[in-house]
């Protein structure tokens, strides 16, 4: 990369924390399979949204109401991706900004934000009620095909040039957050279809579970970060 960076975005679930979905976790702690619909998501036929609203369905079938304390338990096992702390901490000292975009879940987004004293994040995630009880939607902030909205205000917010912002996502979709000018670094492919969508798109994959690989495609503004 020739251009100095000054922001790196990362994707949150496969790429800063080592799991697939902090969707799917509730999946499997419920014992439910929202496969079909992640297809059709994927694939463009349903909404996040809907999809939001189809997992939910779910797990209320199971066990009804839901309470927060719950669901935060479900994540409890839930460790790092390798060499994310240290990334992160050598980002930033180096001055670099470090924000989290995530369609994860925000309860979980939320908690590794501040494990890592991230600079800012967004997620989607959920509505709770008064005592604490999951609603039947949940909260879209951002489009999982439509990261580039989210880099865009970053852009506007904090006066960065496109060239100067550094993207890592595991998924197709996150190749969204790959706006005009700037870069990404396609890490932990989170399945075959996004191995090749990162192919296709020509830029740098990292196939080491080891997020501290990354800096091998990074422009540091000085010295002391690289």
């Amino acid at each position: 990369m020739v251009s100095v960076c000054r922001c790196v975005v990362f994707d949150c679930d496969g790429v800063l924390v080592d799991s697939v979905s902090s969707w799917k976790t509730l999946h499997d702690g419920f014992g439910t399979d929202n496969s079909k619909n992640l297809s059709r998501f994927i694939a463009g036929e349903i909404s996040d949204v809907e999809f939001m609203r189809s997992d939910i369905a779910m797990w209320k079938a199971i066990r009804n109401p839901i309470h927060e304390d719950e669901l935060f338990r479900m994540y409890s096992g839930i460790g790092l991706m390798k060499g994310a702390r240290e990334t992160v901490q050598q980002l930033q000292d180096a001055g670099i900004y470090v924000a989290i975009v995530s369609a994860g879940v925000d309860l979980f987004v939320s908690s590794i934000a501040a494990m890592l004293n991230v600079d800012d994040w967004i997620a989607n995630g959920f509505e709770f009620d008064k005592d604490g009880y999951l609603s039947d939607d949940g909260v879209c902030r951002l489009h999982a095909s439509g990261k580039g909205d989210v880099i865009s205000r970053l852009i506007q917010m904090h006066g960065f040039a496109a060239d100067e912002i550094v993207s890592v996502g595991d998924s197709e979709m996150d190749l969204s957050m790959m706006i005009d000018g700037s870069h990404f670094i396609g890490f932990n492919p989170s399945r075959e279809s996004s191995l090749e969508a990162f192919t296709k798109a020509d830029v740098p994959i990292v196939t080491e579970r080891d997020l501290s690989r990354i800096l091998d495609y990074i422009h540091f503004p000085s010295s002391e970060g690289n």
